[in-house]
This record gives structure tokens, C-alpha cells and sequence, in this order.
């Protein structure tokens, strides 16, 4: 990288959001873009998580880019490298590879006022953009909880998206840590080799069957002969999650039939009513993400898996504790216990305009415009931002809608001019949270009697849409200009009338409404 190299746009991460925008910026005509990649291979978090049984919760073909559609799905719900190498495709297809700077960390980014661009400073050198969208996404950056004594661990210690491939569990006593969406699927793949295995259950998950199957070679052939039969697919699968999301928001009461169906399920695979019993939530359904697994509740009932209805309180040596007291001997543990969502490290990395960082711009909470934009971060979009997560469909819906705010935001910056920039007045970002905050207040993530990554250190829904993707895509439209301040950055240089030399002026900014 050339140490003073300028681009129009600059996006961090090459995951879904990050390769949709550079699909996005080169269709409206823009290749002056670079995607800053801190590994050394594209996917995100396809690339990071490749645990055993990692694959995704929504089905295929609603799991890929309307405009980039997939007619060779192998499942109707992907497994791990079949997502992942889909994302090689689009890259290779849209001709994203040249614009793309692996092993490139971004270590800081701030706002220069009087030149009205980034600073972007990675672990491979330093340049400017006039504009960054940060697509880091929420599921990069592991969350290990402080268990006192995890130090002393004799054996191999890992999380699930840093996972040791050179671990071997066969005949070892493994112990996992979480009852999320990965634990569901690690358990199961690797109880066949253990000689046990202990869960380690803070909060039972709502489980259903997952409706998974092959999908046959007609098919195939069918969805590459006729685009409109895979597109009339996505479309169903689609319309029944938007069905859905009126019990989430607005009616929860009505999920207690959900929850029938989902105790059902539990029944027919765990005989014994005390593990049973364990493993019954306590919270309605759809509090937390419901999870889909028809191998998990088997799994759980296998005689060499033992679970823990407690968190791991502490390690003594090779011995786990629970917070309940009961003692564990294992030789390995496997923590699934999430990811940094609402305090992701990168927005202790964005410097704005008044010298604070996101992070602490947002320390009583995540907020901004329309899920996109931040007050005091001129030129700044988050794609998957504060409430743009789902609790029944498939993000790339959301990304996609907020690829078309990108578009507009950009073609709002070309029209006015050389050094202009666009930052949301706190009035607007304020306006939209305290919307979204109300709608929330009667959805089922706020009123279910959960805790969940949903929610911020302060109880504050700070991650999920309150309503329909539809909606999201009417309100990420267009920009509306009475939302943001316009920016412009003081010429660098004057010559003074009274020398023959020039001389800085202070580096501040004009802001016009």
C-alpha cells in the first residue's frame, strides 16, 4: 500500500456486508474502493467459524444476495463451506479480488476536518478515504467470560471461532461452555468421539426440529434452467418469515403455540422427565433466537454427555466447577458463549469529528441513523448496525436494503461537490432511536423474561429491528438530506496579503443545514 494512497471509499471486512458493498460500489460505476481485510481470506464469519457442524439457521436460498441468487445449493439449509464458497463466487464474479487488501488490520480511523476524509491507519501502513463503511459485523470477535482459575487449565482451551484443528477429541473428556446457536450444532458432532461430554447450560434454548434435506439434482437443474423458480422459492420462503414477525413485535401470547410444538419436539427425544426438565426454558419462545437442530436434543440424551444446569463459576486445575458447586474432570474446553455485539472493538478504532471515539459516543448505548449512520461521524455507514438484526429471517435481506442507502448516500455526496460530507444531526439519530425503542417495548425480545446478547449492559434492545424487513427497506430508500448536516472542510491553505509565503489555517469545519 502506498503510504499516502487515497480512495473514494474504503470498506472494512469481507464478509456478506463487506462484499455487498463492493458489489454495490462498482454497479453504480465507483472502483475507486479498497475492502481492508485483517485475514488472510475473504468470508467473515464464514471464514471464522468452521467449527465442527457449523452450517446456517436459514434456509439457502434466502441465505444468499437477490442479485448474485445460487441455483446449486447442495441443502435448503447451507453448511459451513458451501456458504463460504459461495462468497469465493460472488467475489470471483463481480470482480472484487483487485480491490481487496488482505492482512490489513485497521488499528485506528479518524475524521481530518480540514481535509474532510479518514485516516486510516491498518497494520500494513496508512491512507485516506473520503468515505468508510465499516462491515465488520457483529459475530467476529469472540466473547470469553472471566472464569476465575481458566488460567491454569491444563488442556487445550479454545473458542468456537478460533477452533484448534489440531485438536483431536477422541477419548478425551470435553466440556462445553454455551447453548447458543453453536453449541447446538458442536455438541452433537462431537459427542459420537468423546468419552464425555459435559455442557456447561446457563440458560436452556428453545429448540425445534430442523427441516433439513438434500436438495435433489432436478432441483438443481430446475433452479439453473428456470431463474424464476428459484426466485419464486426465495420469495415464499420470504413472505412466511415476514408473516411471522407480528408475533414477535407486536403479539407474543401468540407464540405459546410455537413453544407447544418445540416441547413436542424435546419429548420425543429425551425420555428422562429430571433432563427433561433441565433443559425446558423458563422464558417464552423467541426471547432469545429460537435454535433448529434435529440432532441436538439426541445428543443431550446419550450417556456420555452430562449436562451442567448451571454457568462455569470456576477452574481449579483440571477440575470445572459449575456456579451451583457440582465438579467436573475434563481434559479440554470448548467455550460457545457468543460474541462481542454491542461493544465490538472496532468502534474503540473510530475517531469522529470532535475527537471522541464511537465507543464512547455510544457508552450509554448503540444508536444511529436508520441503522447506518452515526451522529459526529461525518462520512461514516455501519452496514449491520444498531438494530438491524433479526430474530426470524435472513440478515441479507437487511444488508441489502441498507446497500441501497449506501448507493444514495453516495450519490447525495457526488452532488454536492468536492469536500462535502454528510453527518446526522443528533435530533435525527435521536428522533429514530426513541421510535425504535418504543415499538420495542411490546415485542417478545423485550417482554419474554430472557437475557440475551440482544440487550446491552443497560438493558437496552440495542440490536434488533423492531418490525418487518419490508419496512426496513421503505425506510433505508433514500437519504433525506433534513436529517443530516452537510459538512465542508475550510480550503487547507491562504496566502496572506502582507508575506510571500503561505501559511496553515486552522483546521476546522463549516456546517451548512
Amino acid at each position: 500500500m502506498a503510504k499516502h494512497e487515497h480512495v473514494r471509499v474504503a470498506v472494512i471486512g469481507s464478509g456478506f456486508g463487506g462484499l455487498g458493498a463492493a458489489v454495490r460500489l462498482r454497479r453504480d460505476g465507483i472502483t475507486d474502493f479498497v475492502v481492508l481485510e485483517r485475514a488472510g481470506s475473504i468470508g467473515g464469519t464464514w471464514r471464522d467459524n468452521d467449527y465442527p457442524g457449523c452450517a446456517c439457521d436459514v434456509p439457502s436460498h434466502l441465505y444468499s444476495f437477490s442479485f448474485a441468487p445460487n441455483p446449486d445449493w447442495p441443502r435448503t439449509f447451507s453448511g459451513q463451506s458451501h456458504i463460504r464458497a459461495y462468497l469465493e463466487r460472488v467475489t470471483d464474479t463481480f470482480g472484487l479480488r483487485p480491490h481487496i487488501r488482505l492482512d490489513h488490520e485497521v488499528l485506528l480511523m479518524r475524521w481530518i476536518g480540514g481535509a474532510a476524509h479518514w485516516e486510516i491507519e491498518t497494520s500494513r501502513g496508512t491512507l485516506t478515504a473520503d468515505v468508510v463503511v465499516s462491515a465488520t459485523g457483529a459475530l467476529s470477535d469472540p466473547r470469553v467470560p472471566d472464569v476465575p482459575g481458566l488460567d491454569s487449565f491444563p488442556g487445550e482451551v479454545f473458542h468456537s471461532a478460533r477452533w484448534d484443528h489440531g485438536f483431536d477429541p477422541r477419548g478425551k473428556r470435553v466440556a462445553v461452555v454455551g447453548t447458543g446457536a453453536s453449541a447446538i450444532q458442536i455438541v452433537p458432532a462431537l459427542q459420537p468421539d468423546v468419552a464425555r461430554l459435559t455442557l456447561f447450560q446457563r440458560t436452556p434454548p428453545w429448540v425445534m426440529a430442523r427441516a433439513d434435506r438434500p436438495i435433489s439434482a432436478a432441483e438443481r437443474w430446475l433452479y439453473r434452467a428456470v431463474p424464476t423458480a428459484g426466485a419464486a422459492r426465495r420469495g415464499l420462503l420470504w413472505g412466511i418469515r415476514e408473516l411471522q414477525v407480528q408475533a414477535f413485535t407486536k403479539r407474543p401470547g401468540e407464540l405459546r403455540l410455537v413453544e407447544r410444538v418445540a416441547k413436542a419436539n424435546m419429548a420425543r427425544a429425551i425420555k428422562d422427565p429430571v433432563l427433561r426438565a433441565k433443559l425446558t426454558p423458563s422464558y417464552r419462545i423467541g426471547c432469545k433466537r429460537i435454535l433448529l437442530s434435529s440432532t441436538y436434543y439426541p445428543a443431550l440424551a446419550r450417556p456420555n454427555v452430562d449436562v451442567v444446569a448451571s454457568a462455569l463459576g470456576e477452574v481449579r486445575g483440571s477440575t470445572l466447577v459449575g456456579a451451583e458447586g457440582s465438579e467436573r474432570e475434563v481434559d479440554a474446553i470448548v467455550f460457545a458463549t457468543g460474541f462481542r455485539v454491542t461493544d465490538m472493538p472496532i468502534i474503540e478504532r473510530v475517531v469522529g469529528a470532535d475527537g471522541s471515539t464511537l465507543a464512547e459516543s455510544w457508552k450509554d448505548g448503540m444508536a444511529s441513523l436508520r441503522g447506518s449512520t452515526a451522529a459526529g461521524f461525518p462520512n461514516f455507514m455501519t452496514i449491520v448496525g444498531p438494530n438491524t438484526g433479526l430474530g426470524n429471517s435472513s440478515m441479507i435481506l437487511m444488508i441489502e436494503s441498507q446497500l441501497s442507502y449506501l448507493g444514495d448516500y453516495l450519490r447525495t455526496l457526488g452532488s454536492l461537490g468536492a469536500g462535502a460530507a454528510l453527518t446526522p444531526t443528533p435530533a435525527a439519530v435521536e428522533a429514530w432511536n426513541r421510535r425504535v425503542q418504543e415499538r420495542m417495548t411490546r415485542t417478545v425480545w423485550n417482554t419474554g423474561g430472557c437475557t440475551s446478547w440482544y440487550l446491552d449492559a443497560g438493558g437496552r434492545n440495542t440490536t434488533i429491528w423492531p418490525g418487518t424487513t419490508t419496512e426496513f427497506r421503505r425506510a433505508t430508500r433514500a437519504v433525506d438530506l433534513g436529517e443530516y448536516d452537510i459538512v465542508r472542510a475550510p480550503a487547507a491553505k491562504t496566502r496572506t496579503e502582507d508575506t510571500d509565503h503561505t501559511q496553515d489555517t486552522e483546521h476546522t469545519e463549516e456546517s451548512v443545514r
